[in-house]
């Protein structure tokens, strides 16, 4: 197990996994967060090099982390040869298997060995999977230019909106989601529609992976063209960064498939996983 910590192999390993795209594309996303100013504080980890056979995404060790936060402690992965990973992941150095963690990621073999692996750990497993899109070129992002209402603004999301949002995720209703949420707006791009009053009416906004994540229109606001309104400019604004304007989307949310079909999205051959490791000993606690 080898720590990439020097600029120059950093940026190699950013260049080398885009030659694997689409699978490699959370890992990617990571890496390219580190190369620029690293605001989550991540490191890379690989099984060797220049000639990896699997990488991971971590947090940084030094730093101090909450056992029962996963939304922070979250790790991605891409590898090339199954076994190595095996490998990677059963090194105790690899992965903190004390705290509860997310594992990222666009392989099938993810899933398989997290659970083979965590069962040895004594570890449980749960596992989401979604459709996987990439707005691959901006040219082909649809024209949003409507009449909005004079009284509304398209701004960033600010600090004072987490609570909102905490509210309003599926993955979120508690404090430590919301701490995680106020990071995200300060570290990475947003894009929300304001009332007059400074409330979002709706919003999405960039994790530590550069993947677009919570898109959200309030109910009472909806089919007004606020959401594509919103979808289309966070992704160009990716793509003017040089990110890959990526997200996810569940396969029963009709009206977000919907969206990103009328935005002209690529919907990958590849799905994304998403699996919450908690200890035996912690499955009690109330962490989520």
């Amino acid at each position: 197990m080898l720590v990439l910590n020097c600029s120059i192999k950093l940026q190699m390993l950013e260049k080398m996994l885009t030659w694997s795209f689409p699978e490699s594309l959370k890992v990617y996303g990571a890496v390219m967060n580190i190369n620029r100013g690293n605001p989550f504080r991540k490191e890379v980890v690989v099984d060797s090099w220049p000639n990896f056979k699997a990488v991971i995404t971590r947090p940084q060790r030094e730093n101090g982390m909450d056992d029962l936060d996963h939304y922070t402690n979250a790790y991605a992965v891409f590898y090339k040869e199954l076994q190595a990973y095996k490998e990677l992941l059963e090194n105790t150095n690899t992965i903190n298997w004390g705290q509860i963690f997310q594992i990222q990621g666009l392989q099938d073999g993810i899933c398989e060995v997290s659970r083979t692996v965590a069962l040895s750990k004594k570890v449980d497993v749960k596992t989401s999977s979604f459709w996987m899109v990439i707005h691959s070129d901006p040219d082909t992002l649809p024209d949003v230019r409507f009449r909005m209402d004079p009284k509304l603004t398209v701004a960033y999301l600010d600090i004072s909106h987490a609570s909102l949002l905490n509210e309003t995720w599926s993955r979120g209703g508690n404090p430590r989601c919301q701490q995680y949420l106020a990071n995200l707006i300060c570290c990475f791009p947003s894009v929300c529609v304001l009332d007059d009053k400074g409330c979002p009416l709706s919003w999405g906004l960039t994790d530590q992976f550069a993947t677009m994540i919570h898109g959200y229109t309030l109910p009472e606001h909806r089919r007004k063209g606020y959401s594509r309104l919103v979808a289309t400019t966070l992704a160009k604004k990716l793509h003017s960064q040089g990110f890959p304007a990526q997200g996810n989307v569940v396969e029963t949310n009709m009206p977000s498939v919907a969206l990103l079909k009328s935005m002209n999205a690529q919907f990958l051959p590849c799905s994304f996983f998403r699996m919450i490791h908690t200890p035996f000993h912690l499955l009690a606690k109330p962490h989520l």
